[in-house]
């Protein structure tokens, strides 16, 4: 009777401390892959700012073109329609959950950069212009500007790719699946952007 109740009661320690380990694990889990969560947001964030400090200052670098009578219109309003559409856009951290906001989000940005490249090659036409100081200026923090969005846009990556893997291995993913834990999408390049724009005179 008492070598039964002592291997009972063994295995009931047994069966507590292993529940016990269970539940520890998988709060520090759940916590890690929060953490990671808020890490992803949070990198998001500052990528969302330095899109902010490029559309703010792109009115600017409009303004200052506009002053040259012969320079070519429509790649002013190309810049101007892209800078308008990206505006228009209303992003929040769910756009991180739905692929397709992402990447509509995605393809504006790359429109925009894309009409900015073209503003930017046409102004090699324009001697006067490259030498006007607030153009300069202006193209000096636009480029400022480009390079930060891509160190930002790199830390994004590699923040959600540390997220991602964290959800998907095993058995991690069963928390993850157990609490909603979704992959995020990555940052890619747009299509075409591996070609240079070419320089015309």
């Amino acid at each position: 009777m008492k070598k039964g109740m002592l291997i009972g009661l063994s295995l009931g320690v047994i069966l507590v401390i292993f529940a016990v380990m269970i539940f520890i694990w998988g709060k520090n889990t759940y916590n890690n892959m929060v953490t990671l969560n808020e890490t992803v947001t949070q990198s998001w964030s500052q990528v969302e700012n330095q899109y902010q400090r490029r559309t703010d200052l792109i009115p600017n670098l409009v303004e200052t073109v506009k002053g040259y009578a012969n320079f070519e219109k429509s790649v002013l309003v190309d810049v101007t329609e892209a800078r308008a559409k990206v505006s228009q856009l209303n992003v929040n951290k769910d756009v991180l959950n739905d692929p397709q906001a992402f990447q509509k989000f995605q393809a504006l940005q790359g429109s925009l950069s894309g009409a900015l490249s073209r503003l930017l090659v046409t102004v090699e036409k324009y001697p006067e212009l490259k030498a006007n100081q607030n153009f300069l200026s202006l193209q000096a923090q636009l480029e400022g500007t480009e390079n930060r969005i891509a160190v930002e846009r790199k830390r994004f990556n590699e923040t959600v790719q540390n997220y991602n893997t964290t959800i998907k291995l095993f058995p991690a993913s069963t928390i993850a699946g157990m609490f909603g834990f979704s992959p995020k999408q990555y940052f890619q390049s747009t299509p075409g952007t591996e070609v240079p724009p070419a320089v015309k005179f």
